[in-house]
């Protein structure tokens, strides 16, 4: 049994024939007497008298209208429940790998928020792969990865990239390393080096890069603010992608900066993943609006690769 077939039931009723009924809805009168006739199947008892002249209800049908009218009048106070609940408040769940927190997501949620304010953002830093995990599950509503070009994303999950970048060396500004205009690998391999952990994209640069000769010392952490906040206290450079550095407060500072790397490296993209909807929430859709919005302002300002 369908909502619909409750309805059509009582359009034709209340219109006095299948026709009448079918302009109204906006449904041909072939698909509106087969949706009352699967109806009257399913409860074993015919619900109209149909003639030549019209259809209307027949006994049996007028013993089950109170109920009918009650199921739709229901229906109707939960659909203006929830249009109410969407309109005054609800939460939207971000993951992020927090490569553009200091640069994009922070400026999004601030923005969002002000005209937003009975929604409330929740961020969550998370590894790639938990983050897409929780995306497929609905444990999350937007996810802010960064990835490769050609990294397999699962189907089910929508995908906008918000920035182009590449990765780069992040050291401190009165770091050796900051006076040249490329930094090798032969330069990091000489020194302690901060490194990503598994799961995080740069992780895997890094091992590309180094193989079996990695540095003598290594500090590992976890996702990009960590990683400058140890470049910043003097532990050891990083590598992470470029746009996670311009415009962090450290770099604002003039306490890290960025340089690039000498060896030919892949380009790194910010991508945008939430589950794919037949309709997006407005909520959602609000939010990733405004983000898509900063990420193509600060795509404009950064400086050509």
């Amino acid at each position: 049994m369908r909502f619909e077939q409750l309805a059509y039931l009582m359009a034709v009723i209340q219109h006095g024939s299948l026709r009448r009924a079918g302009e109204r809805l906006h449904v041909s009168q072939s698909a509106l007497s087969e949706a009352i006739s699967s109806l009257e199947r399913e409860l074993g008892v015919p619900l109209l008298e149909r003639h030549r002249s019209g259809a209307r209800v027949s006994r049996e049908g007028r013993d089950l209208l109170p109920v009918v009218a009650e199921i739709l009048a229901g229906v109707a106070q939960l659909k203006a429940a929830a249009r109410h609940h969407a309109a005054t408040g609800r939460t939207i769940r971000v993951g992020t790998v927090n490569a553009g927190t200091s640069s994009l997501l922070i400026p999004a949620v601030r923005e969002f928020g002000a005209g937003h304010p009975s929604t409330t953002v929740d961020v969550a830093t998370m590894l790639q792969a938990q983050i897409q995990e929780s995306l497929l599950e609905g444990r999350l509503d937007v996810g802010l990865i960064n990835a490769f070009p050609g990294d397999d994303i699962p189907a089910a999950l929508h995908r906008t990239v918000l920035l182009h970048g590449v990765p780069a060396v992040c050291c401190r500004a009165d770091d050796p390393l900051a006076a040249q205009d490329r930094v090798g690998v032969a330069d990091l391999r000489s020194r302690p080096f901060v490194a990503m952990r598994p799961g995080y994209l740069m992780h895997r640069l890094a091992q590309r890069l180094f193989g079996d000769a990695p540095p003598p010392e290594t500090f590992a952490t976890d996702g990009a603010e960590m990683g400058k906040t140890l470049v910043a206290s003097g532990t050891g450079p990083t590598i992470l992608p470029d746009y996670s550095i311009r415009g962090d407060p450290l770099e604002v500072a003039g306490v890290i900066t960025a340089r690039p790397l000498a060896e030919e490296v892949p380009p790194v993209l910010m991508l945008m993943l939430r589950r794919r909807y037949e309709r997006v929430p407005a909520a959602i859709l609000d939010f990733e609006r405004t983000i898509e919005r900063l990420a193509r302002a600060e795509q404009r300002t950064a400086p050509p690769e």
